[in-house]
């Protein structure tokens, strides 16, 4: 079944389970308390934790030469997201640090290098901006 070319691959997706759920969440915890303690250093650390996750999630897909799948894509850009508007929104309502403040724009920085640098190393520069841009009338079922 393993060699079947749609077959979902259970080691894959047990490595990336591993990696997320303690990388991942110990990187997010680690954020919160620095939130909770006014501390850029210490948020900077769980930014830095996250996109240690990131990055092994890339070794991970490297090795088993695959991408990100649809659920994880979306996952991830839901979570920015919703992250994001939560960021604004507190921002707005001014009841965050400055130390909170700065944490938030390293994370969702870092998050957009991150993203940037995935892009250019899995597709190279024009290929990922060809992700993006689709010239009018070569899309596949244009009318004509």
């Amino acid at each position: 079944m393993a060699d079947q070319p749609n077959a979902p691959n259970v080691d894959r997706g047990i490595l990336v389970f591993c990696i997320w759920s303690v990388l991942g969440f110990l990187g997010l915890a680690i954020v919160l308390e620095g939130f909770r303690l006014d501390s850029w250093a210490l948020s900077a650390g769980g930014v830095a934790t996250v996109l240690f996750a990131f990055g092994a999630h890339m070794i991970v897909n490297a090795v088993f030469a695959t991408g990100f799948s649809r659920g994880e894509t979306a996952l991830g850009i839901g979570a920015y997201g919703l992250l994001g508007l939560i960021f604004v929104l507190g921002a707005a309502s001014g009841s965050m640090s400055q130390p909170d403040y700065y944490a938030g724009l390293t994370f969702f920085g870092a998050l957009a290098a991150g993203f940037i640098a995935y892009l250019s190393t899995r597709h190279g520069l024009r290929g990922a901006f060809s992700r993006f841009h689709v010239k009018a009338g070569t899309q596949q079922g244009a009318a004509e």
